[in-house]
């Protein structure tokens, strides 16, 4: 068996230089998480860090930088709606990735029940209101309570896995 090489954090370059590539070997769902502004505009970011947290109270939490211009407005509203997205919105996870874009303009969407944006075709939605944003790291962790949900369907989930979106199909 060949050993295989490792990096350790005594050797904080070699860190930096392999810690994305290591973790791009795990799959991830892809979400984008939306909300209103001040102005009521939409506003929303893709995540590939959302995660079930408790079943009883129902609870969901996503991870987003520190450095993230959509953040405060998600945070000012105290509300979200996780959109879960299908297999074929790889170019709408595109979309909402990119800063500072009118990210909304061209894409299907209509407001959920307390007016957090829904994505249409998404895999389904939940809509959570705010209990809880920690400050880790370079990143917010953002936890939410779930006040309602919808599957819209039997579509395939959008995954994320070494830098491609990908479908569950890919890896059959």
């Amino acid at each position: 068996m060949t050993a295989i090489p490792s990096v350790t954090a005594a050797d904080p370059a070699a860190v930096d230089a392999s810690f994305r590539e290591a973790l791009a070997h795990f799959c991830t769902g892809v979400v984008v998480v939306t909300s209103l502004d001040g102005s009521q505009r939409p506003v929303g970011m893709t995540v590939g860090s959302f995660t079930s947290i408790s079943l009883d109270p129902p609870l969901v939490g996503f991870y987003a930088g520190r450095t993230s211009t959509t953040l405060p407005h998600i945070a000012g509203r105290g509300r979200f709606c996780v959109n879960v997205l299908a297999a074929d919105q790889h170019e709408l996870a595109r979309t909402f990735a990119v800063s500072d874009a009118d990210k909304f303009a061209g894409v299907g969407w209509f407001r959920g029940r307390d007016g957090c944006p829904r994505l249409t075709g998404a895999h389904a939605w939940i809509d959570c209101s705010i209990t809880l944003r920690q400050t880790i790291g370079d990143h917010d962790l953002v936890v939410g309570h779930v006040e309602a949900l919808a599957v819209s369907g039997d579509s395939d989930p959008l995954v994320f896995h070494r830098s491609i979106f990908r479908s569950l199909k890919d890896a059959s």
